[in-house]
């Protein structure tokens, strides 16, 4: 299998995708000529034209009310929101109308619309281009939550978005476009299930629960805590809504002892919701109190790079929690 990175991986989904389903297209703010900000859409003006990827004005409400209207009509459109944070416009239509199309129809619709959105911190990007707004969207039936981890999974997870016959929020961590490389399937039919959490690494003394660049940062620090004797258990929960609860629940009582983790701040975050689930699951299973491990609840991401240190979870953070609840 080639080694790629995390945003070629993704440009390489859209590109076989595009390329399998002339319904595919892509729209968003400077996608075209110029690749996107980030450069994900690099390439697909020139091998797809411009009826296929086409620029938009900076409205990120007319982004997404398009990719619905063109959805029901039988289209998959692929919306880029520039950053994640830039996606509070569009939330009336993602929300009230995309979220809720399939039950209000009684099912006679449907909205096959993907947006891809980066998201968090740790690129000195500040208010307004470091927030995780996951947790905003994720109390929303009728829509569905997906944030890779690996590039593997950029690619599989978001052919699969592409191919749902529900709305997909697909975020993606902007640090880790260009930071995470490694093998990515070559079959343009290998599709990752959007519903399903995935086991990262096997262990028996703790399990640790994340996603997005947090679950690489927890299995460097499952790797380097092997050799301190600490066998950690890492799911990397994938779907963030719905959540994989099955996998949730085994994945806790296998262990007992159980850390999770997020970028977002602390209070009303995805974890909060996967505590419950174990709680009300696994509570007898359990040997130690559930930990979570998360940003403060402050209003944005500091510009000081020495906050923004502060603020963000890194592995170092992750190595001592880890510690900390195997020494319970």
């Amino acid at each position: 299998m080639p080694i790629m990175s995390y945003i070629d991986a993704i440009t390489l989904a859209m590109q076989e995708e595009m390329a399998r389903d002339d319904n595919v297209f892509v729209l968003g703010e400077d996608v075209g000529a110029r690749g996107g900000v980030f450069r994900a859409t690099a390439g697909l003006y020139e091998q797809f034209g411009e009826q296929r990827v086409i620029d938009t004005p900076l409205a990120e409400s007319a982004i997404a009310g398009v990719g619905i209207g063109a959805a029901m009509y039988g289209m998959r459109p692929v919306a880029e929101m520039q950053f994640a944070d830039f996606i509070m416009p569009a939330v009336n239509q993602i929300v009230s109308e995309a979220a809720k199309i399939r039950y209000r129809s009684n099912n006679d619709w449907y909205c096959p619309l993907t947006i891809r959105a980066p998201y968090g911190g740790g690129v000195h990007g500040a208010l307004y281009h470091s927030q995780s707004v996951e947790a905003m969207f994720a109390n929303t039936p009728g829509l569905r939550i997906v944030i890779p981890s690996n590039p593997a999974d950029a690619k599989g997870l978001l052919k699969g978005a592409i191919r749902s016959d529900d709305p997909v929020l697909f975020f993606e961590h902007k640090k880790a476009y260009r930071l995470l490389k490694g093998e990515v399937p070559d079959d343009h039919d290998h599709v990752e299930d959007i519903t399903k959490a995935k086991v990262q690494r096997e262990g028996e003394d703790i399990t640790v629960i994340s996603y997005g660049l947090m679950l690489h940062y927890a299995k460097q620090a499952a790797d380097k805590l092997a050799g301190e004797g600490v066998d950690t258990h890492v799911l990397d929960l994938r779907s963030i809504y719905p959540l994989d609860k099955q996998a949730i629940i085994e994945a806790a009582s296998k262990t007992g002892k159980v850390l999770l983790i997020t970028e977002d701040n602390l209070e009303g975050s995805i974890i909060g919701e996967v505590s419950a689930i174990i709680g009300e699951n696994c509570l007898f299973d359990l040997d130690a109190p559930i930990q979570r491990l998360a940003g403060p609840d402050v209003p944005a991401m500091p510009y000081s790079p020495r906050l923004e240190k502060a603020f963000i979870v890194n592995q170092n953070k992750i190595e001592q929690a880890i510690r900390d609840l195997a020494e319970f």
